[in-house]
């Protein structure tokens, strides 16, 4: 048997990857990938929103990629991930214009969808700065379990949006830098007081772009998706590739 090396920054771990491309109902073409674990069936699922595309977000952001190197094999959770209307990354451009969080929910739509055709288990949204805002505003569906919310500016999400997750009970999470750009813990947590329900975690130290804290934040995500996976091991004794270099970090 192989010794256990070291889980780095650019390592890539088994998985069954799948380019995929999501059409919208307005007729839009969305570039996409499922990573799945690399043998047998997933517990649970995370539809990925990414940041602000006009500010460098994409779906190859680095939270998001890691998810989707490391999430399938450490703790057998599918990762759902695509590039919004208009936005650009290494696996391609998708249709549209930024259309800043209006026709967009086409976009989230499109890929709940998906994951319900494909009979993917248990669904979350998982998103990121603007894709929190997304995720508060159109990821309220029946098929989804719950939301995890990276960095919430609470830029184009509403009261009435954060009504709806208090009416529906679903459990709704905000990972909070210490010292975000946008919203911080304490004003986090008079913001989300509006769904009683909320969790608001704070991580001491943290920034908006979560530089150098990618591993406290999936394990974060793992702990509610597939409890019994967290926290992740650091050391991984398969076959293990590397990015050639990283992706400069997105908003």
């Amino acid at each position: 048997m192989a010794a256990p090396q070291r889980i780095r920054a650019n390592s890539v771990l088994p998985a069954r990857r799948e380019a995929l491309t999501l059409t919208t109902a307005d007729g839009l073409d969305l570039v996409g990938e499922l990573a799945l674990p690399s043998t047998g069936d997933p517990v649970a699922t995370m539809v990925c929103l990414h940041p602000l595309p006009t500010h460098g977000g994409m779906m190859d952001s680095q939270i998001l990629r890691k998810a989707a190197a490391r999430l399938p094999a450490l703790a057998r959770v599918a990762v759902l991930r695509f590039n919004t209307r208009g936005t650009s990354s290494p696996h391609g451009t998708s249709q549209g214009e930024f259309d800043e969080a209006r026709g967009e929910r086409h976009d989230v739509a499109a890929a709940i969808e998906y994951a319900e055709f494909a009979e993917l288990p248990n669904i979350w949204i998982v998103g990121w700065s603007f894709g929190t805002d997304l995720g508060l505003m159109h990821g309220h569906d029946p098929a989804v379990k719950g939301a995890i919310l990276l960095s919430p500016p609470l830029r184009f999400a509403q009261a009435e949006h954060l009504r709806v997750w208090d009416e529906s009970g679903k459990p709704l999470v905000a990972i909070v830098p210490e010292y975000d750009d946008y919203l911080r813990p304490a004003a986090a947590r008079e913001r989300f007081a509006a769904v009683t329900h909320a969790e608001v975690i704070a991580v001491p130290g943290g920034r908006h772009l979560w530089v150098g804290q990618a591993e406290v934040v999936l394990d974060l995500i793992v702990a509610r998706l597939n409890p019994a996976a967290a926290p992740l091991p650091t050391t991984w004794d398969g076959p293990m590739e590397h990015e050639p270099s990283p992706l400069r970090v997105q908003r």
